[in-house]
């Protein structure tokens, strides 16, 4: 079998290496130095050209797509900054899958991101072996990306020690990283020892409003970056079609069909929206989850009840699976939520299932299992 066939999920690049030929095939636009596609074509492939037959891979604020490809296009680093599961990792991919062909140079900031991560580590046995080289330097991806002039992302950076940060702003206002382990004294050791970015690179990176407050980012770094926020989906319609779109294809392929009624994935979404936005449809507040319920959550718990409804029930996806799957979503954080959704399924299910039967069903699907 093809790796390919066994891969769980492929880079954007490779996913829709079809979309992209027929794009690069047809832009006749020009290109940024460095880019493999112009403005036009990498706006067409997050979202869409039906002419060229390709799909929509970006749902929500399109005008965004405009302003990150403009600020790519820039000085500027890109900064993504949203919710979680708001898809700012899936946009920052798409932009560096269409503008350099590559979107797997990534830094995933974390509390033990090191310096070696933004920069560069030895080939310990070839520098006790050589001494300092270009052949026992192992690039980081900020450095493949200064070389060879593509995007770089760079995941959570509030997740990063304020050190790590500091690195970050040298090497976006300099364009340049420097190697002094390799010297300055010949020609070769002024190349090796002084790496200068080629055009075409750039940074993406993400960061989540919850983490506020865990390292926040100094205004030095900020004044480096444009920010762009991605919100959540709004229009429950739009929002109903993304989720049953994005469920058909996790279950494409399968052996076994499900039966998806349109109208259990939309009480799914309308619940998600009521308990993040903290009003129901009707306008009536309620308490707000402090658990992540994006629509990224929705299609997960969508394509669980899917499966459980496939190999354990009739093969039809039915509230019952729903409620079920819900739990691990909505009790993520504590007792506070547990209390919220309590009084959720008492007032606004309850009163809704007096009128409508699916929702009944909900509701008495559910009861056991917020007691």
């Amino acid at each position: 079998m093809n790796t390919r066939d066994q891969a769980v999920r492929l880079p954007p690049e490779q996913r829709h290496a079809d979309e992209l030929a027929r794009l690069a095939a047809a832009d006749k636009d020009a290109k940024p130095p460095g880019w493999q596609l112009s403005p036009r074509a990498v706006r067409s492939f997050i979202l869409g050209d039906d002419k060229l037959q390709v799909s929509r891979k970006f749902y929500g604020d399109d005008p965004l797509v405009d302003r990150a490809i403009v600020t790519l296009m820039g000085h500027q680093g890109l900064m993504l900054v949203g919710e979680p599961g708001t898809a700012k990792s899936l946009l920052s991919e798409l932009l560096a899958a269409a503008i350099s062909g590559d979107s797997g140079l990534t830094v995933q900031g974390t509390a033990g991101t090191t310096e070696d991560h933004l920069k560069y580590s030895w080939n310990y046995a070839l520098l006790l072996a050589e001494g300092p080289s270009l052949r026992a330097l192992v690039p980081s991806p900020v450095y493949q990306a200064m070389a060879s002039g593509r995007i770089v992302r760079f995941e959570e950076v509030t997740r990063c020690p304020p050190e790590i940060q500091d690195v970050l702003i040298s090497l976006m206002s300099e364009k340049q990283l420097m190697v002094p382990e390799l010297g300055r004294g010949s020609t070769e050791g002024s190349e090796a020892g002084r790496l200068q970015a080629r055009r075409g690179f750039n940074i993406i990176a993400t960061a989540n409003l919850r983490d506020r407050g865990v390292h926040e980012m100094s205004s030095a770094l900020k004044r480096r970056f444009n920010f762009e926020t991605v919100r959540p989906i709004r229009d429950p319609k739009f929002e109903v079609e993304l989720v049953l779109k994005q469920l058909q294809q996790e279950l494409a392929g399968d052996e076994a069909p499900v039966e998806v009624p349109r109208d259990v994935i939309a009480l799914l979404v309308t619940t998600f929206q009521e308990l993040r936005s903290g009003q129901t449809q009707d306008g009536a507040a309620i308490k707000g989850l402090d658990a992540v319920m994006s629509t990224a959550e929705a299609v997960n718990v969508a394509y669980a009840a899917a499966l459980q409804a496939r190999h354990f029930n009739s093969g039809r996806l039915t509230v019952r699976e729903i409620a079920g799957q819900l739990q691990g979503v909505m009790l993520k954080d504590g007792q506070d939520d547990a209390r919220r959704v309590r009084h959720y399924f008492d007032t606004v299910v309850r009163e809704r299932g007096k009128r409508d039967a699916l929702w009944k069903a909900f509701h008495d699907a559910a009861r056991g299992l917020w007691e």
